[in-house]
Formats: structure tokens, C-alpha cells, sequence
């Protein structure tokens, strides 16, 4: 009985902030401690240079060290430098909230991240005209920045800024061409619709979002931007597994770019099981 009543608040605690749980972006909170999750993103797009269909699958695992600190570990496979589905390489992503501030329906939490990545794509050729770079599964690197988000109710409203430094892959080095240096940022919101009064965490969660997200190249090589926006839906089960469908699409921006619309699909299951007892 005692791992039962320390069960459900560890639920209803992941999802008590569900309009917090972005599909672009991280929000400053954090999963519970000792407690693991599994994901799988799945993003569809076509290739601007051969006007194809590409795919990127990107399965990931999720730690909740404490209840300061999380790690991901992921994986990424793609078609996108090659016809066929090809591994890309990984990363690993680490969060750490420092600030947190609660109240009545509300709180506010302030986290900062570090990311790493290794991978080993051939960068596009010059015929591509792409002057974008990315850590999940594009280019290897590292990152890190700061995590602003505010619940209010049923809104949560969530402001990031981070630094990107690209480095060589394992089988080419960074085109002379390229910026090594980028700035992104974004702001996020997301909206609660359902359910409208909680009784159990067996209750199915509907959530809305808008996601606005930014990249500028800071390299006078290739100084340039971008804005996207990536609404989104997400279904939460039983509070341990989520459904997200997203569209991503550029807003307004100068850099060149191999792809401006991505579709996303990500389920996401968590995993309870590292529960103490009292002595």
C-alpha cells in the first residue's frame, strides 16, 4: 500500500504541468527523479535539392537523475545524405533546473542544458546551398544555453537561448564556407484542453501548441537567420504516454536552407520503477 500511495503522486506529478511538455523544445522542468522513458521521434520532409521525401528516426532514452537533473542519450538514422536508411551517429543532452518558484496553479522554473554530438554524415555538398546546421543528426558539435518556463493554470509559456558550436564529422570536415558559430532561441506555448477538471491520472490530456524557433549564424562567412513556427497536438495516456503530431515551417529568414517543412510523429512512454521504501 505504501508503493502504492507514493506511486500515483510520481504520475501525477510528471503530468500536472502537461501543457509544459513541448514537442520542439525542452521546458526548464524536469521528469521525476529515478524514473525512465523511452521515445521515439519520427520526421518526414522533403529535400529541397532532389525534391524527394526524407526520413529521420530518432530514438531516444530519458533519465530522471534527481529531481534537478535529467539526461537523454539519442540515436539517428536517416535517408537524407544517402537513398537509403543509414545510421547518423548520437547524442546525449543533460538539463539541470537551478531555479524554481511555485504557487497557487502556477510555477515558474529556470534550467540550463548541455548537449554533445558525434556524427558521421559527409556535409552537403556545394550544389546544396545549405547554410544550416543542426546537432540532431546533421552535424557533430556541442551546445548549451538557458530555459525560462512559466505555468499559469492551464498556459505555460517558455523562452530559450542557447549558443551552437559546430565542429568536423567523423567522415568530413566543416566547409570553410559554414558558420561554426549560431545562436537559437525560441518561445513557446502550450494550452491544456482537456481534460477540464482532473480526478485521476487515467484521464486522457489533450494539449495545443505554438512553437516559434530561431537560428542565426553569427560567422561572417555565412551570417544569416531564421524564424519557424510548429504547431502541435499532444495526447497524454494514463499520464505515462504521450502522442505528439507537429508541422514545422519557416516564417521569415535569409539562410539557405535544404529543408523548410518538417512533419513530425513522436510517442513517448514512461517508466516508473525505481521506487524506494521507506525504513
Amino acid at each position: 500500500m505504501k508503493r502504492v500511495l507514493l506511486f500515483v503522486p510520481l504520475l501525477l506529478s510528471l503530468y500536472a504541468g502537461a501543457q509544459e511538455l513541448y514537442v520542439s523544445t525542452e521546458p526548464a522542468s524536469n521528469m521525476p527523479a529515478n524514473s525512465l522513458g523511452i521515445r521515439m521521434s519520427s520526421r518526414f520532409f522533403k529535400m529541397e535539392h532532389e525534391g524527394i521525401t526524407g526520413m529521420r528516426f530518432e530514438p531516444e532514452l530519458m533519465w530522471g537523475v534527481s529531481k534537478r537533473l535529467m539526461v537523454h542519450v539519442a540515436a539517428y538514422a536517416s535517408n537524407q545524405m544517402q537513398a537509403s536508411i543509414e545510421p547518423e551517429g548520437g547524442s546525449i543532452y543533460a538539463k539541470y533546473r537551478f531555479f524554481s518558484k511555485d504557487g497557487l496553479h502556477s510555477h515558474f522554473r529556470m534550467a540550463a542544458y548541455v548537449k554533445g554530438a558525434l556524427i558521421n554524415n559527409p556535409y552537403y555538398p556545394e550544389s546544396y546551398h545549405n547554410a544550416e546546421m543542426d546537432l540532431d543528426g546533421g552535424t557533430s558539435g556541442v551546445a548549451t544555453g538557458v530555459i525560462a518556463t512559466q505555468l499559469i493554470h492551464k498556459l505555460a509559456v517558455s523562452g530559450s537561448l542557447g549558443y551552437n558550436r559546430y565542429m568536423n564529422n567523423t567522415k568530413d570536415q566543416l566547409p570553410d564556407d559554414m558558420s561554426a558559430n549560431a545562436v537559437n532561441y525560441s518561445l513557446s506555448a502550450g494550452y491544456l484542453l482537456l481534460p477540464r477538471t482532473y480526478r485521476s491520472f487515467e484521464q486522457t490530456n489533450l494539449n495545443l501548441y505554438v512553437e516559434l524557433l530561431g537560428k542565426s549564424n553569427t560567422d561572417a562567412v555565412s551570417r544569416n537567420h531564421y524564424v519557424d513556427i510548429a504547431p502541435a497536438i499532444q495526447f497524454i495516456f494514463n499520464s505515462v504516454t504521450r502522442l505528439d503530431l507537429s508541422y514545422r515551417t519557416q516564417l521569415f529568414g535569409n539562410m539557405p536552407r535544404n529543408v523548410f517543412n518538417t512533419f513530425m510523429i513522436r510517442f513517448e512512454h514512461n517508466i516508473f520503477n525505481v521506487v524506494k521504501k521507506k525504513r
